[in-house]
């Protein structure tokens, strides 16, 4: 389903050039939930905003479902990433201007082909599949953590990915409430066999997962170190 071929993402900080990920090869099959596990600083933000087309690396070669996307220009990448993944970040990025479900209506709004199903009907499904279908009308600034996320869940599952980035998603979260979003996601992986990746720097949040994927200093290592 993805795959890494000897992967580099160097940025430039004035006349230095810093390596944020170094030659890594990895593999990422259908149906698995896997995650990253690495430091603050190891490089796994990058690989996991290389995995979800949101940067381009700066050598090797990154598979999509057989294709290589490199060779695509930035108008077909964005078209892959918006219907191969859902994003959920630490941070939850809902906006409080708008309602439960307008956020999780959003990316169909941005969507710029003719959907093939009901945006408000299968937004509404999806939130009260996930607990939250006394919370639709209310502001993101009026619920609870948790139910933030919950929403934010909602909102990546929108447009049927087939892949869920979760990036840090119990970061801003007590561990109680963080354990609860992890069941959700590990739910979700069983339920409706959508791939799981879990972006992570806490490894009793990693062992949850069936396979773990370590990096260190931008290399992916055989053990968490």
């Amino acid at each position: 389903m993805i795959k890494f071929l000897n992967v580099d993402k160097t940025y430039s900080l004035g006349e230095d050039k810093v390596l944020a990920v170094v030659d890594a090869s990895l593999e990422i099959r259908k149906g698995e939930y896997v995650s990253i596990l690495g430091t603050s600083g190891s490089g796994k933000s990058t690989l996991m905003h290389i995995i979800g087309l949101l940067e381009r690396p700066t050598k090797g070669k990154v598979f999509i479902e057989g294709k290589d996307v490199s060779k695509l220009d930035d108008d077909q990448i964005s078209a892959i990433r918006n219907t191969f993944v859902g994003f959920v970040f630490q941070q939850f990025n809902l906006i409080n201007k708008l309602t439960v479900l307008e956020n999780v209506m959003l990316p169909t709004i941005y969507f710029k082909g003719n959907l093939k199903f009901d945006a408000e009907k299968k937004a509404r499904k999806l939130l009260t599949e996930l607990g939250m279908a006394n919370r639709m009308d209310f502001y993101p600034n009026k619920i609870s953590g948790g139910q933030q996320q919950r929403v934010a869940i909602a909102r990546s599952l929108i447009m049927s990915p087939k892949l869920i980035l979760a990036d840090e998603p119990t970061g801003n979260l007590d561990s109680k409430t963080g354990d609860e979003i992890l069941d959700v996601l590990e739910s979700l992986n069983k339920k409706t066999g959508v791939t799981v990746i879990l972006v992570t720097h806490e490894k009793p949040v990693a062992d949850r997962t069936k396979r773990q994927i370590y990096i260190k200093d931008g290399k992916i290592v055989k053990k968490y170190i």
